[in-house]
């Protein structure tokens, strides 16, 4: 056997003395529900609107190539890694570093940006709840400009482009040309952004204005945690009977869509928009920053979730198939909602008479396709009411088990680091820590809670906070506990080494890839705003707060951990050699006992 620097190993298989005394470990009731639970995690909502506007923004088809790259040599090769691990050592995301203990901060970065995500992302699912409650009614409320939320500037886009027009009666006459049409073009609000900033969100004018609470929508986030709770709080047995629903069911609603869809007219132009490659996009940069943390983002990396995923699977399950066709499914459903959505801009396109890039520009800020353009397409449709329902409830089903199976993820790591305290109490505690994300997650639905959602959405969990957080996680495992030790591992589970591809991936691509967009970004890093709002610097700096929180402990710990060591620097590096050696001997022990 060989270690990381390609030396042969002779270490002994001794006998690992169990803890009879701890709470027995659930494991799943077969393998389509592990199937299941990684499907429900890695596709969500990100798959139906972040995505395709993402592909139009940056060059249609041609994003395909970044994107396709980036999932191969990034995307595949760490959702591979993060399974494996849990499968291999049956555990969360916290107790896998005993094999690198110098890297543990990586697992409590991971288990805090996964607390972070699940306060704010379960959010966009209280909006969804009550777009659904509002669907069920005759008439869609954002379909008309007569509602007590509605402004003397509100004006339906489908109607403004009919223009010029003339009408009279005995009385009076009234006539509207080109030339005061354009005028109204610059002044009117659609009926469904008002339904959207002066109903459901009832924005106020920045972060430093919070508002009131809107009382609806706080109902709606706790409906959303209440289903959270039940989903999970009795372990992977019954979290893996609900995601036959909720991992199933939206592509029922997805395929119900795309024949609406591809029937509507205009529906040829907006899938030829979305997939017509604009080649010269590949030189731009940041294209292939977008396709990078698209990537990281939907496959639901670096939270600990996978790992716990994994960590109930029996030892000697081929993870290594099971990984390359749950990614290869990610990916295809991304394409696939694409189809769906644009299918539905070029039908909306038409009917406005406007070009398609002006309406996918609805989608400019994340909620954007999903609460503004699509919505207002359904407007358009016969039995509108009943093609709103399927969408939002679609959006709620993937949204759902994406929230609860990253819940299940956090709430491994840290009941399986104290499983004598925890395990036992498993309720009680999911119910606390459900509470204090629900105290946390109110201030984001006041009137002033959209701007903090957005510092949340940009700092907390994604971009240079996730990059940096896969980085460390890779360069634990291929250089820290060391590549060739871990594919003897996987040989001891699978029974053959994995192709040499993934080790090539772990040691140079994958780090070197997050590394290098992870530096890019901060390089070129321009404050973000909200539609045309400009954030206070105070704003960005709490957001940077926000990911130093969970980031920040990877070196934080390092340090910690060497200073607490007895001796001298060469004494202390003997110290975690050796520690490093006896976790090595600890792995082929839980192998040989699994």
């Amino acid at each position: 056997m060989t270690n990381s620097e390609g030396a042969t190993s002779t270490l002994p298989r001794t006998v690992e003395i169990k803890d009879n005394h701890e709470p027995p470990r659930e494991s799943w009731s077969g393998k389509t529900e592990f199937v299941l639970s990684c499907v429900g995690q890695c596709i969500g909502m990100g798959n139906v609107w972040r995505f395709p506007y993402l592909c139009y923004r940056n060059g249609g088809g041609a994003f395909l190539v970044p994107y396709f790259l980036t999932a191969v040599f990034v995307g595949v090769p760490m959702y591979f890694m993060e399974l494996a691990l849990g499968q291999w050592l049956s555990v969360g995301g916290l107790g896998v570093w005993k094999v690198s203990p110098i890297f543990k901060g990586v697992g409590f970065a991971a288990t805090i940006a996964a607390f972070w995500l699940n306060t704010y992302y379960i959010v966009v699912l209280s909006w969804t709840l009550f777009y659904l409650f509002s669907s069920f009614t005759s008439i869609l409320p954002w379909s008309t400009c007569d509602n007590e939320w509605n402004t003397g500037r509100c004006m339906s886009e489908y109607e403004r482009y009919r223009i010029p027009f003339s009408c009279s009666n005995a009385t009076y006459s009234l006539s509207v040309n080109m030339s005061s049409a354009n005028n109204l073009t610059t002044k009117y609000v659609s009926p469904v952004t008002e339904f959207w900033e002066n109903n459901v969100l009832q924005i106020s004018s920045g972060i430093d204005d919070p508002g009131t609470l809107r009382w609806q929508l706080s109902l709606t986030l706790l409906t959303i945690w209440v289903l959270c709770y039940f989903c999970i709080w009795k372990g992977v047995q019954w979290t893996g009977k609900v995601v036959y629903v909720t991992a199933l069911f939206p592509y029922f609603l997805l395929f119900c869509l795309l024949i609406r869809g591809v029937t509507l007219p205009g529906a040829l132009e907006g899938i030829r928009f979305y997939i017509v490659p604009d080649m010269s996009r590949l030189l731009d940069s940041k294209v292939w920053v977008d396709a990078t943390s698209q990537v990281l983002f939907s496959y639901g990396l670096g939270l600990g979730s996978l790992i716990a995923l994994g960590s109930y699977n029996k030892y000697n399950n081929n993870i290594y198939k099971d990984a390359v066709l749950i990614s290869m499914l990610n990916s295809s459903t991304s394409i696939f909602a694409g189809f769906v959505i644009f299918s539905v801009v070029g039908f909306m396109a038409q009917e406005q008479g406007v070009p398609i890039s002006s309406v996918a520009a609805g989608g400019n800020h994340r909620p954007g396709l999903a609460f503004l353009a699509y919505p207002s397409a359904v407007i358009q449709l016969p039995v509108s009411p009943l093609w709103a329902i399927c969408f939002f409830l679609m959006l709620l089903m993937l949204g759902l088990d994406s929230q609860f199976v990253t819940m299940e993820g956090f709430f491994t790591a840290i009941i399986d680091e104290f499983p004598h305290t925890l395990r036992k109490h498993r309720e009680l505690f999911i119910a606390f820590v459900c509470l204090l994300s629900y105290l946390v997650g109110l201030s984001m639905v006041t009137q002033g809670g959209m701007y903090l959602f957005q510092i949340f959405d940009n700092y907390a969990a994604s971009g240079i906070c996730l990059l940096l957080l896969i980085f460390f996680e890779c360069i634990a495992i291929s250089w820290g506990y060391g590549v060739n030790r871990f594919y003897e591992n996987l040989k001891d589970m699978f029974g053959f080494y994995p192709s040499n591809f993934w080790k090539i991936c772990w040691v140079v691509t994958t780090p070197a890839i997050c590394f290098g967009v992870a530096v890019f970004r901060i390089i070129s890093f321009t404050p973000f705003q909200y539609d045309q709002y400009v954030f206070p610097v105070w704003a960005h700096v709490f957001g940077g707060l926000l990911a130093i929180s969970s980031i920040g402990v990877i070196p934080l710990y390092m340090i910690v951990k060497f200073l607490s060591a007895q001796g001298s620097f060469s004494t202390v590096r003997k110290i975690f050699i050796a520690f490093n050696a006896n976790c090595y001997i600890y792995s082929i022990v839980s192998s040989e006992l699994k």
